[in-house]
């Protein structure tokens, strides 16, 4: 019965307050109840008014109302502090399963009026205190645990509150914000796969035949040039020798789905993420293939971050 309730309050909130990258809160999407002291305050004023109704004085009924009348302008000004708050998602940072990451938040008021004592936070989240007085807009961070699989994670609706002015009424909004967190595959350490173990960690670069530099000597074959005959050694009496000329060119890897065949999937994506991450510890190049993926080799935190992308997000799509 309980999960019915909930179910269906949760499809009643996806009608009334969609996901959007920004969301102006207005009367559909606040909700106002009171307090816990609201409640008490509300049960001493019946307590005031049967007694004013009892000794028939007129004192006390002057006093009922009056702080009836307060409890309803304190309504009045607890839902004027969340109206009119448009709350922006501007950008959610990666991470890895398990870690926390960062949600970052913009908070503007579309009129000239202030909000005092507003509280953000996801279920999960650290909650953040923010007032806006002399400023327009204001940016915050909220800080929240991922889950433990990889792709697009999303924390849920945001907590928007307030008990402002008198603590009262708690007036709330709960925001549907399309601001998902990508969480990269668990990096799992491994032996090199062929490709990377023949990797020179202690360079940058690979010799390769050509006409740069001079290399050594080596002994004649038949098919070697004339030009390339080391003559001054053979008139001191040395064998029929040739001279070797290198270029040095770029060292790269391709971290390949074949690499590591007869594994899950899971398993091939996380040791494919740490191999990214070794490479790029060592500044070395290296590219990516995966079943209709293909990023060429390179090396840098953009490179990295489009590699540990595309491992996040094989097999899962992307946002809209």
């Amino acid at each position: 019965m309980r999960q019915s309730l909930r179910r269906r309050f949760a499809q009643w909130l996806e009608q009334r307050i969609p996901p959007a990258r920004s969301i102006t809160l207005n009367q559909r999407r606040i909700f106002i109840l009171p307090s816990r002291t609201g409640v008490f305050f509300a049960v001493c004023l019946c307590v005031m008014l049967l007694a004013a109704i009892n000794f028939q004085n007129n004192l006390s009924y002057a006093l009922t109302f009056l702080l009836a009348t307060l409890f309803v302008v304190a309504t009045l000004h607890t839902y004027g502090n969340l109206a009119g708050l448009t709350i922006h998602a501007v950008h959610a940072r990666p991470a890895f399963p398990g870690q926390h990451t960062e949600f970052e938040l913009l908070v503007e008021r579309g009129r000239r009026r202030e909000h005092v004592g507003l509280s953000l936070h996801w279920p999960d989240s650290s909650v953040v205190q923010v007032s806006l007085l002399g400023e327009d807009r204001v940016r915050l961070a909220l800080h929240a645990p991922v889950g433990r699989e990889r792709g697009w994670y999303k924390p849920g609706r945001l907590v928007v509150e307030s008990w402002y002015p008198l603590g009262l009424l708690r007036c709330w909004s709960l925001v549907d914000l399309d601001l998902p967190a990508l969480v990269y595959p668990q990096p799992l350490a491994s032996a090199a796969p062929p490709g990377v173990a023949s990797a020179d960690h202690e360079g940058s670069s690979l010799p390769q035949p050509g006409n740069d530099d001079f290399y050594g000597f080596r002994d004649y074959q038949q098919s070697d040039s004339l030009r390339q005959i080391y003559w001054k050694g053979l008139a001191r009496g040395r064998t029929l020798q040739v001279a070797q000329y290198v270029t040095h060119t770029e060292r790269s890897a391709w971290l390949d789905w074949e690499m590591f065949a007869g594994l899950g999937t899971e398993q091939r994506l996380s040791h494919l993420c740490y191999w990214a991450l070794e490479m790029e510890r060592v500044g070395e190049d290296y590219g990516l293939r995966l079943p209709g993926v293909s990023i060429a080799p390179g090396r840098g935190e953009l490179h990295r971050d489009r590699v540990l992308r595309a491992l996040a997000l094989y097999g899962r799509g992307s946002p809209a």
